[in-house]
């Protein structure tokens, strides 16, 4: 039996991911220090007994025995991680520092939760991985654009330096059931805004682009990329290659919710990308990985989720 580590396991990805390896008969470690992680997310998991919970910050060492782990602790939406930018690049490089030592010690395998925000605004369209980014290194994002592209740089100097067993996922903008209800994503906000009869906010003239993978879809492209037998290490984008306009994306949300809300457009804030779109083929290629579900689909799941949580019902 595997005993694998997920740091900021009772967040939004991190207990879907603890959720999936469970049912493979895992014995699963959630390490969370419950600043956008929520008890709620993991309750139902505390009555199998290959299931453990530890409250902890990944800036302080730990030392702990395991075979595999999953570096996903980081506030990941601006409004979380713009609240305390210094705890933020803590967290990227303390703590991803303190994860490599642990997996150099136990000889584990570790992969890094990393993300589309190294590439910046990009100038490249759609973003392979060999593209190296257009960051602002002193801009208000920076805390964790930069955090997580020097997290990447000590995955990969752990490796070359002392033979740590690595993996590196960039993960596009990711949706689904347990997403923070104020986590200022733009998912998140329309669905709650559409739900309550609000405005729906678009930031700038919402011609600025994303794409939007499924929960489940990128859980299952991090499981692949762990238990991969080829020895590829990534860095690996998963995200979905589909590509909406924020309008566009409003628009969807108001048919499928037959909400009453209107758009209303607000300044653009600073740094915020213009156009996000992965290029998947790397994934496919090695991983033989595709998302599956499509995004109506998905957001009439994380429609219902929120219908719940507003409601003050129990969700999971």
């Amino acid at each position: 039996m595997k005993r694998v580590l997920i740091t900021g396991g009772a967040g939004f990805l991190g207990s879907h991911l603890c959720e999936k390896l469970l049912s493979k008969n895992y014995e699963v470690l959630c390490l969370d220090n419950f600043f956008t992680g929520k008890k709620e997310n993991i309750l139902h998991l505390l009555k199998d007994p290959k299931f453990e919970v530890i409250r902890h910050d990944i800036v302080f060492p730990i030392f702990l025995e395991v075979d595999e782990i999953y570096n996903l602790a980081c506030p990941a939406s601006p409004i979380h991680y713009q609240y305390n930018a210094i705890k933020t690049i803590k967290t990227n490089v303390l703590g991803t520092l303190n994860m490599l030592g642990m997996a150099k010690r136990v000889k584990a395998t570790i992969l890094q939760a990393s993300t589309s925000e190294i590439y910046g605004n990009p100038s490249e369209h759609p973003q392979k991985e060999s593209y190296w980014g257009n960051v602002n290194p002193i801009g208000i994002r920076s805390c964790y654009d930069e955090g997580k592209r020097v997290a990447e740089t000590l995955m990969m100097d752990y490796h070359r330096q002392n033979g740590v067993d690595i993996r590196i996922v960039r993960i596009f903008n990711t949706y689904g059931p347990r997403m923070n209800i104020n986590d200022g994503r733009v998912v998140s906000n329309f669905i709650v805004q559409a739900l309550t009869n609000k405005d729906i906010t678009v930031y700038g003239d919402g011609s600025q682009t994303r794409s939007f993978c499924y929960v489940d879809d990128l859980i299952d492209g991090m499981i692949l990329m762990m238990e991969n037998k080829e020895n590829f290490i990534g860095p690996v984008n998963l995200g979905n290659p589909e590509e909406y306009t924020i309008l566009e994306l409003a628009e969807i949300i108001l048919e499928l919710t037959k909400s009453k809300s209107k758009i209303v457009f607000k300044p653009l804030p600073q740094d915020d990308p213009i156009r996000r779109k992965p290029d998947i083929e790397l994934a496919s290629k090695k991983l033989n990985w595709k998302p599956e579900v499509r995004l109506k689909e998905g957001l009439m799941k994380t429609i219902e989720y929120f219908k719940k949580v507003l409601k003050g019902e129990n969700v999971i």
